[in-house]
């Protein structure tokens, strides 16, 4: 799997992604959320960066010999600290985790693979001990 450069706007969307494809589906509700909270600008990406963000992160997954099953399943400790560990700012985080929460519940039902991804950040990020399914803080809009 590619790394990318400690807090970039790469290494944010990857874990925003993670989320999103942790279920096995990817759904026009949760990147119209994403849309609503200008998701990819907050993150730092160029307009449309974060379906890229996705399909960067599948190839990676694909090209590792992660096939078959659910992805989530196939994603090890290891690798999911090493995911976490590109995103060490606490700002950074904290809006990672408001974007993967608000996309995780834009279809009215937090699959296991997203309450999977969303708790290992609260736990690797040290965000909070509440369950998965309880609120989280908006995501802060950048100034343009």
């Amino acid at each position: 799997m590619r790394s990318y450069p400690r807090n970039s706007p790469e290494a944010a969307a990857r874990i925003v992604a993670l989320v999103l494809i942790a279920d096995g589906h990817v759904c026009r509700s949760e990147f119209e959320a994403l849309d609503q909270l200008d998701a990819a600008r907050a993150l730092g990406l160029p307009t449309g960066g974060l379906p890229q963000a996705v399909q960067a992160l599948c190839e990676d997954l694909l090209m590792g010999s992660y096939s078959g099953g659910s992805l989530i399943t196939q994603l090890d400790e290891a690798a999911l600290a090493a995911l976490m560990a590109e995103v060490d700012d606490p700002a950074l985080q904290a809006n990672v985790l408001a974007l993967a929460t608000a996309a995780a519940r834009a279809d009215q039902h937090l699959a296991e693979g997203e309450a999977v991804v969303l708790e290992a950040a609260r736990r690797y990020w040290r965000l909070s001990d509440a369950a998965p399914g309880l609120p989280v803080q908006e995501p802060v809009r950048l100034a343009a």
